[in-house]
């Protein structure tokens, strides 16, 4: 019986994200103080009382998620992962989470990535959909099909739920074809770019010159990460799989999947919202889920 802490990605903010925190643990507000310093603006003010449309820049939802998920795990008395794993940016703070990166340095890693995906993003006009109802395997063969644009499989979710990514035409005839070939839905996201795709390669060589510089821990346990879908402990493969998780598919199905199979029977969200917890119980209805979202207590189910 293993107890697996799992961190959410880009799309899980909301005004007051923290706050709750920072009220409840002098912990957390040390930390919100050094994330301010770091990045050079008040992102705590932003997290707290900012909009909906402050908290959908990439450079802001990025690190906001990520110290949510973060401080979150930090603050807590109890928390001792035997296997950690995140959806996307969630990735980062798993690596915190066991021990294979330092907040600071993991910080700037995210802030770095999220604005070279920013970059990225304006170069070519892209987006990303979801598609309900259709078989892994019917997606992929349709997504092949388009040659002249860009389109791939981006997040393996859960049974029944794959994302894809690619250019804005390439998305739409997709959306067509997958709609025609019996999807129960297919709806485009409101994102601002082409993540998990080819179209996020001019951000990967600043993103890998980031992760060159920073010193890797050996973690405490491993992590499962999105791009191979099994545990890892070697620190340099843990550094190329999050360069190539720029362009590479979420693998969150088969990430669970591996970590049920290697004993996890429970599994732990930290940070905003539930999402992790939903896409689990549909992937394995055998794992106990729990979440950390607003209070710093571990709930025992």
């Amino acid at each position: 019986m293993k107890h697996a802490f799992v961190f959410p990605g880009q799309g899980a903010q909301f005004t007051g994200m923290g706050k709750a925190f920072y009220e409840q643990s002098p912990k957390a507000r040390d930390l919100f103080g050094q994330a301010n310093e770091l990045l050079g603006f008040r992102i705590s003010d932003v997290m707290f009382e900012g909009s909906e449309a402050d908290l959908k820049q990439t450079k802001v939802t990025q690190p906001a998620v990520f110290l949510h998920s973060v401080i979150g795990f930090l603050c807590l008395e109890n928390a001792r992962p035997d296997m950690t794993a995140g959806h996307s940016l969630g990735e980062f703070s798993a690596l915190v989470a066991n021990g294979a990166l330092g907040f600071t340095d993991a910080l700037k890693l995210v802030s770095i990535r999220a604005n070279a995906m920013q970059k990225a993003c304006e170069i070519t006009p892209s987006t990303m959909a979801v598609v309900l109802g259709l078989d892994d395997a019917k997606v992929e063969e349709i997504c092949a099909t388009i040659t002249d644009d860009t389109v791939v499989p981006a997040n393996y979710n859960c049974p029944g739920q794959l994302v894809i990514s690619g250019t804005k035409t390439g998305i739409a005839r997709a959306m067509e074809l997958l709609k025609a070939a019996g999807a129960k839905r297919v709806m485009e996201l409101a994102v601002g770019g082409a993540f998990h795709s080819p179209l996020m390669a001019p951000a990967q060589s600043e993103l890998q010159a980031a992760i060159e510089s920073i010193a890797f821990n050996t973690p405490n346990c491993p992590v499962y990460q999105n791009v191979v879908a099994k545990a890892v402990t070697d620190p340099a493969e843990i550094k190329q799989n999050l360069i190539t998780q720029l362009t590479g598919a979420v693998k969150w199905t088969q990430c669970v999947q591996a970590m049920v199979a290697d004993g996890a029977t429970r599994f732990t969200e930290v940070g905003p919202g539930k999402v992790l917890q939903g896409l689990i119980a549909k992937i394995d209805k055998t794992a106990a889920t729990d979440g950390v979202s607003d209070t710093l207590e571990l709930a025992v189910k």
